[in-house]
């Protein structure tokens, strides 16, 4: 894992071919984002490279088998290019055991706090320091699992479905042409006093009124708070008004300024008056019902006692004549 040597020119060129062509996947290890490759990929893919017997140097070909590859990437490996991790499954306990704690630091960080409206939708987070969702094929169908990377005793490189992270991070060309202008960019404000003298008018103007920007914004926040402030006041807490609402949000810079203003009525006395009339048309319904229930109890009393007279007058003419019931014919009726 010490080599003397150090990596020639053709194997950084395989190694950003590797890292440009094989598939890379994101996840964390050890509290550090990094990226990981499968070995059988990067050989799959070598073998059809340009330095494979189907690339340019058909003659005389760097990879011929998968073998030589691996012997090559075992080379790239001691060079410190990469190094071998070991996938671990995560249990399902130990993702509601990160969930529960993750819970919790939502609660401490939000109280306190008043809940607000979210103009977002939440950003879906890692699960776990080093935890990444893996596809795992069974029987035609994808199903996602759960693993974190350990480091791994054995440094070899090895043809299979081992994770190899990357150590070897190049600085993109980009990079080089921002540092590049920043320099550029000092070096021309160091030699301010060398300018031509139209050159530095202009300059002067442009960040007088840079500098009266900025002002009439900060002017422009106070303003609108005082006029808040004053219209609240005087209105008893009833009335909001604010001018460019927006002004102080995390929106764009034209959206800064629109709306023009955002007016709100809170009339604190109107709801108790219309909870005050809602109840007593309750109350009076409540003794509505209580009457027609009482006035149907009274009915119902009448008509009872009315039975209980009908019974007692049949009582005593059956007594007088001393049957229950007695036979008429029509010629009496």
């Amino acid at each position: 894992m010490h080599p003397a040597a150090k990596p020639t020119s053709e194997e950084i060129a395989v190694a950003k071919w590797i890292k440009g062509n094989v598939l890379c996947k994101k996840t964390k290890f050890l509290s550090h984002s990094v990226e990981y490759f499968t070995a059988s990929k990067a050989v799959d893919k070598l073998l059809t490279s340009p330095w494979s017997s189907t690339g340019k140097n058909k003659e005389e070909p760097l990879f011929t088998t998968r073998e030589s590859i691996v012997q090559y990437l075992d080379l790239l490996l001691r060079k410190k290019f990469f190094h071998r991790a070991r996938k671990i499954p995560v249990s399902e306990q130990e993702l509601k055991a990160r969930s529960k704690k993750k819970e919790k630091k939502k609660e401490k960080d939000d109280g306190g706090k008043k809940d607000k409206p979210e103009a977002e939708e939440e950003k879906k987070g890692e699960d776990g320091e080093s935890s990444h969702a893996e596809e795992k094929k069974d029987k035609g169908k994808k199903e996602k699992r759960k693993i974190r990377l350990d480091m791994h005793l054995e440094q070899i490189f090895v043809d299979g479905n081992d994770a190899y992270v990357w150590i070897y991070d190049p600085i993109p060309y980009y990079y080089w042409l921002a540092g590049g202008g920043v320099v550029l960019a000092v070096v021309a404000l160091c030699l301010f006093p060398l300018w031509p003298p139209v050159v530095r008018k202009g300059v002067y103007y442009l960040s007088v009124g840079a500098a009266g920007f900025l002002m009439f914004i900060f002017g422009l926040a106070v303003l609108r708070v005082l006029i808040f402030c004053l219209l609240w006041l005087v209105s008893m807490g009833r009335h909001h008004l604010w001018i460019f609402p927006n002004l102080t949000e995390d929106v764009g810079f034209f959206a800064s300024f629109w709306p023009l203003w955002k007016y709100e009525s809170r009339d604190k006395e109107f709801p108790d008056k219309k909870n005050k009339k809602n109840n007593d048309k309750k109350k009076s319904s409540d003794d509505d019902e209580n009457e027609d229930k009482v006035e149907e109890s009274g009915g119902e009393d009448t008509q009872l006692d009315n039975i209980e007279d009908t019974e007692d007058k049949s009582e005593t003419e059956s007594e007088q004549t001393g049957k229950d019931f007695e036979m008429v014919e029509k010629d009496d009726e």
